[in-house]
């Protein structure tokens, strides 16, 4: 399977064909606990993201998505919304490498126009580095937020209806789904929210409208890949009939 355009919709899938969704949390509270600046919470996180990257094709996901920074974010200090941007960047040049190696494909979603100029040529250089790539995909969404991105894929089908280039009635649930920021994977199969709280945040709205949900106590920088094999042998004992019913 390539990264080209998929179809989405409720439709099961193989047990090694899995998308995972996660609301990575619990940084700050846990640099907090310990009595470090929140930073340091951040960078043990990105220490999580290599390793649960790196494990997830043996657990059977191939496609990752990662909420890294919300369209909300920005109102978080300046410090820590610099730091973060430094983290990204770090990130970016560190691992780009290692994922050509690994067979991974690098790509993110959300609005980048808010982004340091350098930081998005970097996000350009790194997706188009790892483009040839197809054994694991890992999405990761910064200044993302799920009513951004659809009033941006209204706005992008408006457009094209205005330029005569798609009729209105061609408008379906299909159609919207080729212009999110997701339209190159399939909708994901499970979301998961770490750090105890119980909300979705503005992630994923459109896609995760069949997802299954887990929400762990757990803080992200404690996030190991045995506590995703774990979160994965309770998902996979669910019965999910996306609105049917099972005979």
């Amino acid at each position: 399977m390539t990264f080209d355009r998929v179809p989405h919709g409720p439709e099961p899938v193989p047990a090694t064909d899995l998308h995972v969704a996660v609301i990575m949390d619990g940084n700050g509270r846990w640099a907090a606990n310990r009595g470090w600046p929140r930073l340091v919470g951040h960078r043990k996180g990105a220490e999580r993201v290599r390793e649960l990257a790196s494990a997830c094709p043996s657990l059977g996901i191939r496609y990752l998505t990662l909420y890294a920074f919300s369209t909300e974010n920005w109102k978080r200090s300046t410090e820590e919304v610099l730091g973060l941007m430094s983290l990204f960047a770090r990130y970016i040049k560190r691992e780009a490498g290692r994922m050509n190696r690994e067979g991974v494909r690098l790509r993110f979603i959300g609005d980048r126009s808010r982004l340091d100029p350098k930081l998005s040529a970097l996000c350009d250089w790194v997706e188009a580095e790892t483009a040839h790539n197809t054994r694991f995909f890992l999405q990761v969404a910064i200044n993302y937020g799920g009513r951004d991105e659809i009033a941006r894929a209204t706005r992008a089908m408006a457009q094209d209806v205005a330029d005569g280039t798609l009729a209105p009635e061609e408008v379906c649930e299909a159609l919207i789904g080729r212009y999110l920021d997701t339209s190159f994977v399939p909708d994901p199969d499970l979301v998961v929210r770490t750090s105890g709280e119980t909300r979705v945040s503005n992630f994923l709205l459109w896609q995760a409208a069949y997802s299954e949900y887990v929400f762990t106590p757990v803080l992200w920088p404690d996030f190991t890949p045995e506590t995703m094999r774990q979160i994965l042998d309770a998902f996979h004992a669910r019965e999910r009939r996306f609105g049917g019913v099972v005979t």
